[in-house]
């Protein structure tokens, strides 16, 4: 039986990352594809030299075309450009957005049944954007943000809890950005409410790292962005989809009525399997935390409109 085949477009540090971490898990083979000359090759062949001391066996290749693509069951997006000086974000929602088209094309000659993953940011834009390029059904294109969000949610709590990471459950929702919505009532820590915990101003300091996740990252390296975090969330949606888990995991979603949004793509909880997002769970919110994701919401649904593609 053939082994199954992810395509990593974009072979940066967060696609190159995405691609090692996923040959650790041997979740599958993995086609590196950038338009950068040796780069996805170089990256590619340094991977395949670990594979003696890191354990795996799966194979990793880097290519500058798609046909090596072909078949694949899960596409990655991570290719885009960041923002630069002096560029507006209309200006990055234009060139990235046509690196997405661009890809899309691509994806859809050679491996028109894969399940779609984008990572290119504006993610919550460019997820809607893919989506509307390929004409797939909506549970087969969706975004990467709420799982890294709610990864450093749970390390932000643990950090301030001196507690294991691993007993903490939290969950952030809405765009990934600056108006994410950390669900502080719903998280816990070994199954005790985060306000049991935790003092109000601990919880205000939590949220603040939480939102501002990327930005300390930024800020520390100067010249570059978080990639083993995203490298590591792509991963884990993979393998999500790869083995059927139907995991809830938050992701962003093109939603169709659900919380009362349609036409716009944004983090929210999904069941991850075979196929894509397979059910958007709907959570009790409160009025406050039901307003925030309408809020954060309207934030994609104006670079959506930049784009014309409102419908």
């Amino acid at each position: 039986m053939p082994r199954r085949k992810v395509t990593i477009v974009g072979a940066g540090q967060v696609g190159a990352t995405a691609a090692y971490s996923l040959a650790l898990r041997e979740a599958a083979d993995v086609v590196l594809v950038d338009v950068a000359e040796g780069i996805p090759q170089g990256k590619a062949l340094d991977m395949m030299h670990a594979r003696r001391v890191a354990g795996f066996d799966v194979r990793i290749v880097g290519t500058n075309s798609y046909e090596p693509c072909e078949g694949s069951d899960v596409v990655v997006i991570t290719a885009g450009l960041p923002r630069k000086p002096g560029m507006t974000r209309e200006d990055l929602l234009k060139v990235n957005g046509d690196i997405v088209r661009s890809v899309i094309s691509e994806v859809s000659r050679v491996a028109p049944t894969a399940v779609v993953i984008c990572v290119t940011n504006p993610l919550d834009v460019m997820t809607y954007l893919a989506w509307k390029a390929s004409g797939m059904p909506r549970g087969r294109v969706f975004g990467m943000g709420g799982v890294l969000d709610s990864a450093r949610f749970a390390h932000a709590i643990a950090e301030a809890a001196s507690v294991p990471v691993a007993d903490v459950d939290a969950m952030v929702i809405g765009a990934h950005g600056d108006t994410m919505v950390p669900l502080v009532r719903l998280a816990t820590i070994g199954g005790r409410p985060l306000p049991d915990v935790l003092a109000a101003e601990q919880i205000e300091e939590v949220v603040r790292r939480t939102v501002n996740g990327g930005a300390d990252v930024v800020a520390l390296l100067k010249s570059g962005s978080a990639f083993f975090a995203p490298g590591a969330s792509v991963a884990a949606m993979v393998e999500a989809v790869l083995s059927d888990a139907r995991r809830v995991m938050p992701a962003c979603a093109v939603l169709d009525g659900e919380y009362g949004l349609r036409g716009v793509s944004v983090g929210v909880p999904c069941v991850i399997g075979a196929g894509g997002v397979l059910e958007v769970q709907e959570l009790d919110l409160t009025e406050d935390e039901l307003a925030a994701l309408r809020g954060s919401a309207a934030g994609v649904s104006q670079g959506i409109a930049a784009l014309g593609l409102e419908e």
